[in-house]
């Protein structure tokens, strides 16, 4: 009885319309993303290895300490090719001096600025908004929907276990948004491949948890649906409470946890930090001072009453 379920909740869902719109619009921001990705990291890198290589010859040509241009640059990382992170918000290179602290400066958005607001649309926010919303879209009126139609009597007038339907029901939604969102993924993988971009076991493995995160991420708003959608009687109610709680979970409660936790467990600010090295600096500055003058003084009581040859 399940396997009827499950395939007929399927085939309704890969004969409809949103099928159709949920593949081609995760494919489309899927590759669009990785290649625009490949192409920055690319980028990256070529300023990287040049930058290095002028900083080696400047050390080579260099006649004395004091013209050596110590300049130290962080190295690209291949994942930025799927999600960007904090990437394009930290600097990429630091000076290396002893009277300068070390402090990555220059980041990608420092030259364009206006990238700062729009952002780069990545993986992660492929998952987080996009296939989040389409999986509302699959299950809003999954079960509500039939009760409205008048299929839901007809399909509980047989002996059919309330949580096997409903476990059909999440089954065959949980494949529907899995096709459109592996297709495009192997596509990427072979793209990132073709184009030799250096991907490690490590960056695969990393690859696969980041896959595997984002499935139980959407499988958690499939539950949901289908929940809300067996608590309400009309499909529009449904709809608009599945969207609240969407802009809650999505855009609210990450940022509350933070304010939370910070409260919670208080973090040390910037400007604190920057203050106590200040005054640490500032501490072993007056000691050396006091240091020299005492070494000077010593000095002077032992010289005293001496005279000129002496």
């Amino acid at each position: 009885m399940f396997s009827t379920l499950f395939e007929k909740e399927l085939k309704a869902i890969l004969l409809s319309p949103k099928f159709v719109a949920t593949f081609g619009v995760c494919t489309i921001l899927i590759l669009l993303s990785v290649f625009i990705g490949i192409k920055e990291y690319e980028s990256s890198r070529a300023q990287y290895e040049t930058a290095v290589q002028l900083t080696q010859q400047g050390m080579l040509e260099s006649s004395n300490w004091w013209s050596v241009d110590n300049t130290v640059f962080r190295e690209p990382d291949p994942m930025q090719v799927f999600v960007s992170g904090v990437n394009n918000d930290i600097g990429r290179l630091s000076d290396v001096s002893t009277w300068n602290e070390i402090k990555l400066e220059q980041s990608s958005y420092s030259e364009d600025p206006l990238f700062a607001l729009f952002r780069f649309i990545d993986f992660t926010f492929i998952v987080q908004v996009v296939l989040s919303l389409f999986a509302i879209l699959f299950t809003y009126d999954a079960i509500n929907g039939e009760r409205e139609s008048g299929t839901l009597k007809l399909a509980l007038s047989n002996a059919v276990p309330r949580s096997q339907y409903v476990l059909a029901k999440f089954a065959g939604s949980w494949v529907g948004l899995v096709i459109p969102l592996m297709i495009p993924i192997l596509i990427a993988c072979l793209l990132v491949i073709v184009l030799g971009v250096p991907f490690e076991a490590v960056h695969w493995q990393k690859f696969g948890a980041l896959v595997g995160v984002s499935v139980l991420y959407f499988s958690f708003f499939i539950a949901l649906g289908i929940l809300v959608s067996a608590l309400t009687r009309h499909s529009n109610i449904s709809f608009l409470t599945l969207l609240v709680l969407w802009v809650v979970v999505v855009l609210i409660v990450p940022r509350a946890a933070t304010m939370v936790a910070g409260q919670i467990n208080p973090v040390t600010s910037i400007a604190e930090i920057e203050s106590q090295k200040d005054r640490y600096s500032t501490d072993k500055w007056d000691e050396y001072r006091r240091l020299r003058s005492r070494m000077w003084e010593e000095r002077s009581a032992a010289t005293e009453g001496m005279t000129p040859d002496e």
